[in-house]
């Protein structure tokens, strides 16, 4: 999807309805990604293959329009470098997780970043959290422990997962606040550079492995691609219309996605997965469609 232009006059906002269509097939792409990271992180190590993915989304970005940056007012750019630690830290966390932990039950874990965004924006902006969200939580607890509780304990993978899905939240709250539609293009080149330097940082003492066959080489560039450079795009100027929560209501939608393609690639369809997943998705429409959801579409934007 096309991000609206400067154009003078200035476009008509989108619809909330066109935002939500974009947003819906950016966890349709998110969703199929799973099992794509966990086969390449399998070849690379997780910070070279990290560094790969989103150093070339931000070229490619940045190829198309060079001065998208220098577009940017100053404090569009600090925001968009601020908006790319949390999500760098997610991405980190998520993919070392792929590594202990099954593509299905991962993107069920990762979804829980919606439960979470309440959470994150009482943390951030002291935002009330009522009784709907607080039951969401418990359910969606209940659901973690049925996917992932080996014995007493909760698997290394999951847990990894679940502080990556908090990171996410983090991310959904402040780019919710802060994204401006105009800006959305820079704005998500910013967030990009910033996880490619991060990760790359961390990869470069050891020297960056490259994809060294084309299997692999495709694998990178459809995630460099269709679930970076254009996603983030679209993430990005959808919040621009649409408040974190109902953002977030949308993404339940990824897991959903992640579960089909996980199961279509080869994962166990078992007992467990059905009932964690689906208390975990009940979580996420209880804490998105009860009242929080009304209340956070009424509060003012923080664009200014």
């Amino acid at each position: 999807m096309a991000v609206p232009a400067t154009a003078t006059p200035p476009a008509r906002p989108a619809s909330p309805r066109s935002a939500i269509l974009a947003l819906t097939a950016v966890t349709a792409v998110w969703g199929s990604t799973f099992v794509v990271v966990q086969d390449a992180v399998s070849v690379l190590p997780v910070m070279d293959f990290l560094a790969v993915r989103f150093a070339l989304a931000a070229v490619i970005m940045l190829a198309l329009r060079p001065r998208c940056i220098a577009a940017l007012p100053p404090r569009m750019r600090a925001r968009g470098a601020a908006l790319g630690v949390p999500l760098a830290v997610g991405y980190i966390l998520q993919t070392v997780g792929l590594q202990y932990a099954a593509a299905t039950v991962s993107g069920f874990i990762t979804g829980m970043f919606v439960v979470l965004t309440p959470l994150a924006a009482w943390a951030i902006g002291r935002e009330r959290v009522g009784g709907t969200a607080w039951a969401g939580v418990a359910l969606a607890t209940l659901g973690l422990a049925a996917l992932s509780l080996d014995g007493a304990a909760v698997g290394y993978g999951e847990a990894v997962t679940l502080v990556a899905a908090a990171a996410f939240a983090v991310h959904i709250v402040l780019l919710g606040r802060w994204s401006v539609a105009e800006h959305a293009y820079g704005l998500a080149v910013l967030q990009l550079l910033t996880v490619a330097v991060m990760t790359g940082s961390a990869a470069l003492p050891g020297g960056v492995t490259l994809p060294t066959t084309p299997e692999l080489w495709g694998q990178v560039l459809f995630l460099a691609i269709a679930a970076t450079a254009l996603a983030f795009v679209v993430q990005t100027w959808a919040q621009a219309h649409l408040s974190a929560t109902r953002a977030a209501v949308v993404m339940t939608m990824e897991p959903v996605f992640a579960g089909v393609f996980g199961v279509a690639a080869g994962d166990p369809l078992t007992v467990r997965l059905v009932v964690g997943g689906g208390l975990v998705l009940a979580a996420m429409l209880l804490v998105e469609l009860g009242p929080r959801h009304a209340a956070d579409a009424a509060l003012p934007r923080l664009e200014a």
